[in-house]
């Protein structure tokens, strides 16, 4: 018997994961991928072809499109072999801009891409935020109108009904930077403090109001300011004296997502970033205060890596977020242990080849069959073929191998019937 300190010991040598990457066992994974399918489904549903750009890039690409705080603090970044500063990706636009120039003219307009992959950034790990994730993009290029922005935001909404997010359940919010800079405009903000004004108005619902109101003073807005930025914060008919938000709404209602849609002064995050339209969605229980998407109306996608100025829309979705919503509301799919409902059963080593050669027939036909990995007893590989959820099982034993049978066992229901071997496939089916 180990003594204890051997044990620990033992434990300790253990290598563990990196801090913040994720393991996808079976389970998680069939997570993984139901959101890839419905983003996919979601995707196409609209036109959108399927892209993908490298894992790792220069770290020059991300230095003038991302800004120092992705470039120093936030990404994964090392020196190759060769000498080069490189980086896992931590976003996937400035690699879209590259690809987008690289062959700006032999690319028939609008572009409508979308891709899901891997991304690393290198911050604190907490509920909702991982190291390494997984991302939906979305992206329109090439027209520069609120019709389009909707278009990006019905593909968004029509994600959400898909997986059985109703507007009860999720909502998109939307602002305008155009329609924000007139407010400030007439609230007498300069250009210089807007960051730091947006930043203020992204923490209003996180501190009280008196607080939020004295930090506001503090940051060197007058008491007029204040007063005129909480009326603007307030009016959720603002959106009606702005043109591209009254047709934005227009087109929603004829996309017929205008349900999930909702104007929100509020929504500044990324609001210097975006040209025009903005729009984030969240889960509106508010058990997650970050979004499940969010993006908006870009300019001169191109302008940092040589290409002619190009007008966009485009948002992104990570992984993480939109599966624990999808987990806490009971969304996700039950799991299937395996993705074969056929058990063909070994009667002994004799047979062992012949049920080889009938799982061969039946996936020849297109059924996902799995072979009992060595004879056992049958009440074994019954219970094993119960634990994977599968459907069927087969028996092929020298009474029936002489006759040319087979057993059918429904787990279902435990029932089972002799067929002929070419019968049995028609008997499958129909317990399937």
């Amino acid at each position: 018997m180990l003594e204890c300190g051997r044990i620990g010991a033992i434990m300790a040598n253990k290598i563990q994961s990196v801090k913040g990457t994720r393991e996808f066992y079976p389970e998680q994974m069939a997570l993984r991928n139901f959101i890839y399918e419905k983003a996919r489904a979601a995707s196409r549903a609209f036109g959108y072809q399927e892209y993908d750009g490298p894992f790792i890039e220069p770290i020059d690409l991300y230095a003038a499109k991302s800004g120092e705080e992705l470039v120093k603090k936030q990404s994964f970044t090392f020196e190759d072999r060769g000498g080069d500063l490189v980086t896992l990706r931590p976003e996937l636009t400035p690699s879209l801009a590259r690809m987008i120039a690289a062959k700006q003219n032999e690319l028939t307009y609008p572009v409508r891409w979308w891709s899901f992959g891997p991304f690393w950034r290198y911050e604190q790990p907490q509920k909702g935020r991982a190291r390494e994730f997984f991302q939906w993009n979305v992206d329109m290029l090439g027209v520069d109108s609120p019709e389009a922005d909707a278009e990006l935001i019905a593909v968004g909404a029509t994600f959400l009904r898909s997986v059985g997010l109703s507007p009860e359940l999720a909502r998109i919010y939307v602002n305008n930077r155009r329609l924000m800079d007139s407010e400030f405009d007439n609230l007498e903000i300069p250009p210089e403090t807007r960051l730091v004004v947006s930043n203020l108005v992204d923490r209003r619902s996180k501190m009280e109001p008196a607080k939020w109101d004295a930090y506001a003073l503090e940051l060197g807005l007058t008491q007029k300011q204040l007063d005129g930025l909480k009326d603007v914060l307030g009016n959720f008919d603002l959106w009606k004296k702005n043109d591209e938000l009254t047709r934005l709404f227009a087109a929603l209602e004829a996309l017929g997502v205008a349900e999930y849609v909702k104007f929100d002064p509020n929504i500044v995050r990324g609001l210097l970033y975006y040209t025009g339209t903005v729009f984030e969605a969240f889960d509106t229980t508010g058990s997650l205060r970050r979004a499940i998407f969010g993006g908006g109306r870009y300019d001169n996608l191109l302008a940092d890596v040589g290409g002619n100025p190009l007008s966009g829309v485009g948002f992104a979705m990570g992984d993480v977020v939109s599966g624990i919503i999808l987990q806490e509301r009971g969304l996700v799919p039950e799991f299937e242990p395996s993705p074969a409902q056929v058990l063909v059963t070994v009667f002994d080593e004799k047979l062992w080849m012949q049920s080889f050669a009938l799982a061969a027939e039946l996936r020849q036909a297109g059924l996902n069959v799995m072979v009992s990995p060595e004879p056992a007893k049958l009440p074994k590989q019954f219970k094993f073929a119960d634990k994977m959820k599968m459907k069927v099982a087969l028996v092929l034993g020298p009474d029936e191998m002489e006759k040319g049978l087979v057993v059918v066992k429904n787990l279902l229901n435990g029932e089972q019937v002799q067929v002929k071997r070419e019968a049995a496939l028609d008997v499958i089916r129909r317990i399937l």
